[in-house]
């Protein structure tokens, strides 16, 4: 391809500007008049600076001019918040700036000061507080067809909240579920104090198939006792042998090691992932079968070799240790199409959140923990099935006080919204 500008996104409005010569040079030299016979155009991206607005609702009241009664007036419509001054537009904004840009709320509070509105930080955490308890029951929609998906993958990561029960310097953990083939990924997030397995035991109760995880030995009595089947992380594991080769001295990092030939005969069987990703998964089963367990035959086989050789203490050491004693997990990816072989859909999901913690740093309360957990959830699953999310949850909070039966939440579900 020749190097050069890309074209401006075609979706975008125009607006044009035309740049006429004057009269007076329209004329040529032999007298005649010119004509327009074609024009060229260049493009220039703009940006409008957002517009903060009052929207007034207006409700004439009408009465009997004669007998003075019957005064009638017409019904506000339900509103997302009715006891708030706040409009469908403005929260979607401030979920988005927070739960997609990661942006603090102190820096919205910042933002709006600078169009002359007063946005205390204090305000807004209600608002997203209050907003997210009424999301529950989609919430409530997702979490069943995640469970019931056959194929959860499941992480955690932590998370300080300065007022709850534990000391404030004690961490909490965010816990991200995923689940559902692309174009119809679910992506759940949950707070909770603990990273016991308890907390395991209740994000995959009532749960069936397969579930996905890193090492983290919490997870192998819970699915076991669950009667779950356990399927391990290729990233993990390859993880730790390229920290093996970064551990070595400078000079023999580029020099072949066993670390490395680990690590190579490990992308082996990713190469082969990458091309069949589009296969059928009863395809992909089959070729995996023919190519990927050969390799992991020969992969075990040098393991071991190498595990007699090696001091345990080192890194090398726990990376083979930490493959021979998760293997039998490792290749359970091989038995179905559907099953990755790494845990990276779920890492990816919960990289937003690692990114807006490192700029909001804490949640005040449990009560913001959770709301954080119940928008996050929402914005992710949204963008993972190809929504803009400002557009998504400005519609959303537009239909939600609409929103009575089953059916009208289910309609309001990130995925519907995408088939729609």
């Amino acid at each position: 391809q020749k190097p050069g500008r890309r074209a401006l996104a075609s979706h975008l409005p125009r607006v044009e500007v035309r740049h006429e010569l004057p009269e007076s040079e329209r004329v040529c030299g032999c007298g005649s008049a010119l004509t327009e016979f074609d024009a060229e155009v260049c493009e220039q991206l703009d940006y409008e600076p957002a517009k903060v607005r009052v929207i007034r609702h207006v409700r004439p009241k009408y009465s009997c001019p004669c007998c003075k009664q019957g005064v009638k007036i017409a019904p506000l419509p339900p509103q997302v918040l009715p006891r708030s001054n706040v409009s469908p537009g403005l929260l979607a904004w401030v979920a988005t700036s927070k739960y997609v840009d990661g942006l603090p709320l102190h820096r919205l509070e910042t933002i709006g000061a600078r169009h002359g509105v007063q946005l205390s930080r204090a305000t807004l955490a209600a608002w997203m507080i209050a907003i997210a308890k009424l999301l529950q029951p989609l919430i409530n929609l997702m979490d069943e067809r995640l469970r019931s998906s056959g194929y959860i993958r499941i992480d955690e990561t932590p998370v300080q909240v300065l007022k709850s029960e534990k000391s404030p310097t004690s961490e909490h953990w965010m816990w991200v579920r995923v689940a559902g083939p692309p174009g119809q990924r679910l992506i759940l997030f949950d707070h909770d104090a603990s990273r016991a397995g308890l907390v395991a035991d209740r994000l995959l109760k009532d749960a069936h198939g397969y579930v996905q995880s890193d090492g983290y030995a919490a997870y192998d009595a819970v699915v076991a006792q669950l009667n779950l089947t356990h399927v391990g992380c290729f990233a993990h594991a390859r993880r730790r042998f390229f920290e093996a080769t970064q551990a070595l001295p400078h000079a023999e990092r580029k020099r072949e090691t066993a670390a490395h030939e680990m690590v190579r005969r490990i992308d082996a069987l990713y190469a082969i992932d990458r091309e069949i990703k589009k296969l059928k998964p009863e395809q992909i089963t089959e070729v995996r079968r023919q190519r990927a367990v050969p390799l992991l035959d020969e992969l075990i086989a040098r393991a071991r070799e190498l595990q007699e050789q090696t001091l345990p203490s080192g890194k090398l050491g726990e990376a083979l240790a930490y493959l021979t004693k998760q293997w039998p997990k490792l290749i359970r990816y091989v038995e179905d199409g559907r099953l990755a072989i790494d845990t990276n859909v779920a890492e990816n999901a919960i990289r937003p959140f690692a990114r807006g913690r490192r700029a909001w740093l804490f949640a005040d309360t449990v009560n913001g923990a959770k709301a954080s957990a119940t928008l996050y959830g929402l914005v992710e699953t949204a963008k993972a099935n190809g929504l803009e999310p400002y557009a998504y949850l400005r519609r959303l909070f537009e239909q939600l006080p609409h929103a009575t039966s089953v059916s009208d939440f289910e309609a309001l579900l990130p995925f519907a919204a995408a088939d729609t």
